[in-house]
């Protein structure tokens, strides 16, 4: 590959001082393990790991998720801050009770359900982004970290990935990891290449642009980007993708078909003036039959500017599809 090695090779990774080199000719990406081991003196008197009835092995201590400490307490609520929306939580005991954050996806808040509880527990969370957080929690009068703040797996952590990561795989995303998903849009927004110049709508002193079209795995990633080129802001609304009808006669109902996006990177509140910004949307792959087209349109919130582009389905026939990925940072 020509890169210069630091740490080790874990089939499709390549950890290097500068850069993760990353395969995607598999559905699946494996990622480096952190090697750091629990640092409680007592952790082995809990259990040897070798009683057990009838054949099995112990669990080695590469494939553990380490739990973080966390405590609680009765009058004051804990709260912690993941990079990416909530999907699941699961609570050891009644002893604690948590929910999310009204209006917040990714705010996780915790407290004691039973003042000065004896026995430890646990909770477990898995965002949208395929990671997987893990706590042993337990009770303190004055707990010393109320707001915490969840470091995502992505982050640069000393030549590693962070032990959070794993293989976890959501329905809408078919055989897809939702990793690699997030690993994709994040690598096609560093990279900012216009790959497509012929898709796009320019009205109002704005324009909403396709910049690129990429396939992988049974899923679309459309690359856009929305120019400001006037003195006011362009606070955005949403984004919406149907299939309609190309050609609809007068009187005739048109026919639409609206397709959500199963993932966003980058979501735009507002464009300021003079400026622009960058999204990635990833939708399940779908072809388009020779009366139909793909309808994107952009709404502005609180304002009457609306902009649309369409596909057809020679369009969606050129996607690019994905071989490699380079992050930096």
């Amino acid at each position: 590959m020509g890169v210069k090695w630091r740490d080790r090779i874990c089939k499709n990774i390549y950890i290097t001082e500068l850069e993760i080199v990353i395969s995607t000719t598999s559905s699946t990406a494996v990622f480096a393990q952190s090697k750091d081991k629990p640092t409680n003196p007592s952790s082995s008197l809990l259990s040897s790991g070798t009683l057990y009835q009838g054949l099995s092995r112990s669990v080695p201590n590469a494939r553990v998720v380490l739990p973080y400490g966390l405590e609680v307490t009765f009058d004051k609520t804990t709260h912690l801050i993941f990079p990416a929306p909530i999907r699941y939580v699961d609570l050891g005991s009644q002893n604690i009770i948590a929910g999310k954050a009204e209006d917040a996806e990714n705010v996780l808040r915790i407290k004691a359900a039973v003042q000065d509880f004896e026995t430890e527990t646990n909770l477990s969370v898995i965002c949208e982004d395929g990671s997987f957080y893990a706590f042993n929690v337990k009770y303190a009068t004055e707990p010393e970290k109320l707001n915490i703040e969840m470091q995502d797996f992505l982050a640069p952590t000393a030549g590693r990935l962070p032990s959070n990561r794993s293989d976890i795989y959501f329905k809408e995303l078919g055989s897809e990891s939702p990793i690699l998903v997030k690993l994709i849009m994040q690598s096609i927004y560093q990279s900012d290449k216009r790959r497509i110049k012929h898709i796009g709508a320019q009205q109002f002193g704005m324009k909403f642009l396709l910049r690129g079209l990429y396939a992988h795995n049974g899923l679309f990633y459309f690359y856009t980007r929305i120019d400001n080129d006037t003195n006011m802001p362009f606070a955005v609304d949403f984004v919406t993708f149907k299939v309609v009808d190309k050609k609809v006669a007068k009187r005739t109902a048109m026919q639409e078909q609206v397709l959500q996006p199963l993932r966003a990177y980058h979501q735009l509140l507002e464009v300021k003036a003079n400026d622009n910004e960058r999204g990635v949307f990833v939708l399940e792959q779908f072809s388009l039959s020779q009366d139909k087209e793909l309808q994107v349109t952009l709404y502005e919130r609180g304002g009457g500017r609306t902009l649309s582009f369409s596909l057809d389905q020679e369009d969606l026939l050129l996607a690019q599809k994905i071989d490699k990925l380079k992050l930096k940072w």
